[in-house]
């Protein structure tokens, strides 16, 4: 913050006070020709309707002052004045990082407890209950934003809890993609293929699948698309794709971004570029792990 700008709020922030200040003299003094307190003001409506000078409770007095005199303090104590850091030195990095603290001393022994445990024995093992609690509350925290509280995923997000995985299932993968994080590319082929190629590499990919209706011809001359194009460089010449490159098995009838033909057809056109944000730094291997566990145990 530029000091133009903290001398900006400082001047507002104390205006204000005063003006408040100010506000409430002004309004207990006494005026000429004011009624005293409980006769009426000479104010009369509807013949009989007469207004009393009747000053606010005490009390409510004593509040406004009482409220400005905690402004005072909590300014002089906190940050609230600009660039002025309060008596108190208090931040709120400061409490995150102090609380973090704690939790690090608090929980990370039971974290390196669990790491020393495999994965597969952590999901399968029921004397390892607490540490699947432990590792299905972080994932809530953590992953339920995109793949959901139940872990089955929504569009463009995968489900974790039915067996399908891009780049490998083993407790090792899964790991591996918590903390590293993944990047899917599947390349555009807009203006490669013409509208009528389109149609029959969409039939042809569905073919795959097993799905009914397909006409037959077309998915045939669709797998000559399929080859010049060079799909089989990623989905391989079956179409169960490669985990090494996170190329989606298109025989499975799982489709990770729908699996409708105008929606296959965009895939085709325009490309995905998926991404799954590394965790390494944000939680670490131990943390990592009891999700992987948690994760591991939805699908085995």
């Amino acid at each position: 913050m530029s000091s133009f700008w903290s001398n900006w709020i400082i001047i507002l922030t104390v205006g204000n006070i005063l003006a408040c200040i100010w506000l409430i003299w002004w309004t207990m003094r006494k005026r000429a020709g004011e009624a005293e307190s409980g006769d009426v003001t000479g104010h009369t409506w509807d013949e009989d309707l007469q207004e009393y000078n009747n000053p606010l409770p005490r009390w409510w007095l004593w509040m406004f002052w009482i409220t400005i005199i905690f402004a005072g303090g909590y300014l002089a104590y906190f940050p609230g004045l600009g660039l002025f850091q309060g008596a108190g030195h208090w931040s709120s990095t400061g409490q995150y990082e102090s609380e973090m603290q704690t939790a690090t001393e608090k929980y990370d022994p039971i974290f390196k407890k669990y790491a020393a445990i495999g994965i597969d024995d952590l999901a399968s093992k029921s004397e390892n209950e607490e540490a699947l609690a432990m590792g299905k509350r972080m994932y809530l925290s953590y992953c339920s934003q995109c793949h959901g509280s139940t872990a089955t995923g929504a569009t463009g997000y995968p489900n974790l809890a039915d067996n399908d995985w891009l780049w490998g299932g083993s407790p090792e993968k899964i790991k591996e993609t918590i903390l590293n994080g993944r990047r899917g590319v599947m390349i555009p082929h807009k203006g490669r293929v013409d509208e009528a190629q389109l149609a029959q590499l969409t039939d042809y990919v569905f073919s795959l699948s097993g799905r009914e209706g397909i006409d037959a011809a077309s998915a045939e001359a669709g797998k000559g698309q399929f080859l010049a194009l060079g799909c089989v460089g990623c989905h391989g010449m079956d179409g169960k794709g490669n985990q090494a490159l996170g190329a989606p098995n298109l025989t499975d009838n799982v489709w990770l971004y729908g699996g409708s033909a105008g929606v296959v057809q965009k895939t085709i056109l325009e490309g995905r570029q998926g991404v799954m944000p590394a965790h390494q730094e944000f939680l670490g291997d131990d943390k990592s792990h009891l999700i992987a566990a948690y994760i591991y145990s939805l699908s085995n």
